[in-house]
């Protein structure tokens, strides 16, 4: 993938944003360069417990949500600046990254998460996908992955799982990884 290829699309799709903000992220990504800002609704996610409306929720508290997932990264280093999360750490893959970035992310109050994290195993990067209303997985999947292929939303679910614990509790403003499809 180009640079270019990905500003062409914004162009031409240019209600797509949220996709193709990730979509940048990943071509940084895959040239070996960490994916950097990432923006979140702050007024839509998991609410921790402890935190107000009003703001993020502390380090420690970000913390216990990602124990609570299961997700580390050795050396994991969380920072909250008003709604702005700074993760640095080293994940045992691209995968575990994402899927630390969306934890923190996808946390009432969190409207942009810095990913400073090293990822040990390359792989391809996962495009990022805002959650419209009137979204399903199915709808997602086919929207993604191509008409007719509806039917690979496990793929999805499987993908944002902890966080996701039932195919049809997704939600407005939830940031989901869409991987691509194996061969």
């Amino acid at each position: 993938m180009k640079l270019q290829d990905v500003t062409s699309c914004c162009i031409t799709h240019a209600a797509a944003a949220p996709i193709i903000v990730f979509a940048i992220n990943a071509f940084f990504n895959a040239q070996g360069r960490k994916m950097g800002l990432l923006n979140f609704i702050k007024e839509v996610g998991e609410k921790l417990f402890g935190a107000s409306e009003a703001k993020a929720a502390t380090a420690d508290e970000l913390k216990k949500e990602l124990d609570k997932h299961g997700l580390s990264a050795e050396g994991l280093d969380i920072s909250v600046d008003g709604d702005k999360v700074t993760v640095k750490g080293s994940a045992a893959s691209t995968e575990a990254a994402e899927k630390i970035v969306l934890a923190l992310g996808n946390t009432v109050g969190v409207a942009q998460v810095d990913n400073q994290l090293q990822t040990a195993q390359a792989a391809p990067a996962a495009v990022m996908y805002t959650v419209q209303k009137g979204d399903t997985l199915w709808k997602i999947a086919e929207a993604n992955y191509g008409k007719g292929k509806g039917a690979k939303y496990p793929t999805i679910f499987e993908a944002n799982k902890p966080m996701l614990s039932d195919p049809d509790k997704i939600y407005p403003g939830q940031v989901l990884r869409i991987p691509p499809l194996a061969e």
